[in-house]
């Protein structure tokens, strides 16, 4: 079984304070930035995440969907169809192969998909969750030994033999 984190993009968008003035600048770095942020999750996570942005006020838009890196993919919804009729199929699908967390603050869709069988996180609780693994990712990192990072740790026995002996000569 896997765990999914299923993301309403614009409802995190405008709930988290940090996105306020990438907001004004255009909606694209918002966007931008926040699946930068999930990608990081995703891969620190283990999780399989999936962003779903609203596009149903967009002229002849087609849902597309778009891998970025293995473990998060981004969705744009069709012209008419908004991002929590998208988010209800996805929870219908995904909880069969496993646990799903959505994050939204839609009341509406966090009653929908509890009766789907998925769970429901806060803007507040994933940014909370987000920032914990980046804390660990790097307590993780500082505390790997300083000599794992060393060239001389990673060449093949044979090739630091060779290079130790041309030391100990004064090559």
């Amino acid at each position: 079984m896997s765990d999914f984190l299923v993301v309403d993009g614009y409802n995190i968008i405008f709930s988290w304070p940090e996105f306020e003035k990438l907001r004004k600048s255009g909606m694209d770095h918002a966007r931008a930035r926040l699946v930068d942020i999930l990608v990081n999750y995703a891969a620190m996570s283990g999780e399989k995440v999936v962003v779903v942005f609203d596009a149903h006020l967009v002229r002849n838009n087609l849902e597309h969907a778009e891998a970025v890196g293995d473990k998060l993919e981004v969705i744009y919804t069709q012209e008419g169809e908004t991002a929590d009729a998208a988010i209800e199929r996805l929870v219908g699908q995904l909880s069969a192969a496993g646990t799903v967390h959505v994050a939204t603050s839609d009341w509406a869709e966090q009653s929908t998909v509890f009766g789907r069988g998925a769970y429901r996180i806060t803007p507040g609780e994933l940014l909370e969750k987000i920032k914990r693994v980046q804390e660990e990712a790097r307590r993780h990192f500082a505390s790997a030994p300083p000599a794992d990072s060393y060239l001389e740790n990673r060449l093949v026995d044979e090739v630091r033999r060779a290079m130790e002996k041309w030391r100990r000569e004064g090559r």
